[in-house]
């Protein structure tokens, strides 16, 4: 029983470390003050997209091909890029401010989780453990990290001229959406 909560967790904890979806998760946070809308939006889209594979084993990665997943999430994060770049920032406030924070991690996760590998190996947990515990342990993974990402992406925004920050993320956000089309 609490094999079918440790694996999953240790692996996923793992898996995410360095990934796209961190790297995400901290440049939003570095951008916004909204840290705990930011924190739930990003939880409910781990809790759809990791839960649905979870209940749906293996199957969910057949159900959408994954180059249309790939293309999808590519899309999402060039265009967060874009937004980054061409946005107007004044002297007093660079930070970005989205319409909703919850919704701007929400989305961004959501999407670019799909067909990832965090999905597929949750799925796969799934079918020779306990979903319930299989749920429990990657939740408890994503969660850690996403908590952990938000808090130093917090201090980055703190420590770093936020016009340079705002700059990088949207670079980085372009290059990582474009490596969806090669990968």
């Amino acid at each position: 029983m609490i094999t079918d909560i440790l694996i999953p967790l240790v692996a996923i904890t793992l898996a995410e470390l360095g990934d796209k979806t961190q790297l995400s998760i901290l440049l939003l946070s570095s951008k916004t003050q909204k840290h705990l809308q930011l924190l739930l939006g990003v939880t409910l889209a781990f809790l759809i997209v990791d839960g649905t594979a979870i209940l749906l084993g293996t199957w969910i990665t057949n159900i959408i091909p994954t180059n249309y997943l790939k293309i999808a999430s590519g899309a999402v994060f060039i265009i967060f890029g874009v937004i980054l770049l061409i946005q107007k920032q004044s002297e007093e406030e660079s930070r970005l401010r989205f319409k909703n924070t919850f919704l701007a991690g929400f989305a961004l996760i959501f999407i670019s989780e799909w067909g990832d590998k965090t999905q597929i190996t949750s799925a796969l947990f799934a079918t020779q453990y306990n979903s319930a515990l299989v749920l429990i342990g990657t939740m408890t993974a994503l969660i850690l990290l996403s908590i952990l990402t938000v808090y130093i992406g917090k201090l980055i925004s703190e420590k770093i001229d936020k016009k340079l920050v705002t700059k990088v993320a949207a670079v980085v956000f372009i290059i990582v959406g474009i490596t969806f089309f090669f990968i």
